[in-house]
């Protein structure tokens, strides 16, 4: 009996600190604006920071997300707020991104494993949604002026089904460095390929299959 209770405090210790881990950490400061001019020759997990009486108001401002991008072949683009372009986020824990998502584009189902994500639509019309753990698709048609959220590390869409006008979307994550994996181009297009035989039983296809959606997705 003693040993199933030291054992229970052990599981609900690791449980504790695994939480811990969820999420990007707390600053110890009030901001750590990065320094990204500096050469480092060392390994750090995210961007040293200036010294705080050098910092400036510019920091903490961008116009990155101010200009649409070239949309890529599946008809989107997304902008981030990033150390490079606003120092100021760094340690944070939060990155801005604007989404313009061109007439019957699509931002394919994708998974941010460091962030949850809430979009807010500003232009256009939206089909979003997300898959749960257990496969049940939760969908919402947004019109201007509305938010949707996505779940940390949970697949989800963003899909234009109007035939005349773009969408323009904003969003905020719950990550400086979020991570994004488009799930068909991480399996068809990963380097090296992932083996042949997986992909067809995983997806129930042929080889031709597997050849046919690496080419068209630039594997």
């Amino acid at each position: 009996m003693e040993i199933n209770y030291v054992l229970l405090l052990q599981f609900l210790s690791l449980f504790s600190l695994l939480g811990f881990g969820f999420s990007d950490p707390e600053p110890l400061n009030d901001y750590c604006v990065a320094d990204s001019t500096n050469p480092r020759n060392f390994f750090l997990n995210g961007v040293p920071c200036i010294d705080p009486d050098h910092t400036l108001a510019s920091h903490f401002a961008t116009s990155a997300l101010s200009k649409p991008g070239s949309a890529n072949k599946f008809g989107f683009n997304v902008t981030l707020t990033n150390v490079n372009n606003m120092p100021g986020l760094n340690t944070l824990g939060m990155v801005m991104a604007r989404i313009d998502i061109a007439v019957n584009g699509l931002v394919p189902p994708h998974s941010h494993p460091r962030a949850s994500e809430v979009t807010i639509l500003l232009e256009g019309s939206l089909l979003v949604g997300f898959v749960d753990t257990t496969n049940h698709l939760h969908t919402q048609r947004l019109r201007p002026g509305e938010s949707f959220v996505f779940p940390k590390g949970l697949i989800h869409f963003l899909y234009n089904t109007d035939v005349v006008k773009p969408a323009l979307a904003i969003s905020g994550l719950s990550s400086q460095n979020p991570g994004a994996q488009i799930s068909s181009v991480s399996t068809f297009t990963s380097k090296p390929d992932m083996p042949d035989d997986v992909l067809k039983k995983g997806f129930k296809i042929t080889g031709q299959d597997v050849t046919k959606i690496r080419m068209n997705l630039g594997g």
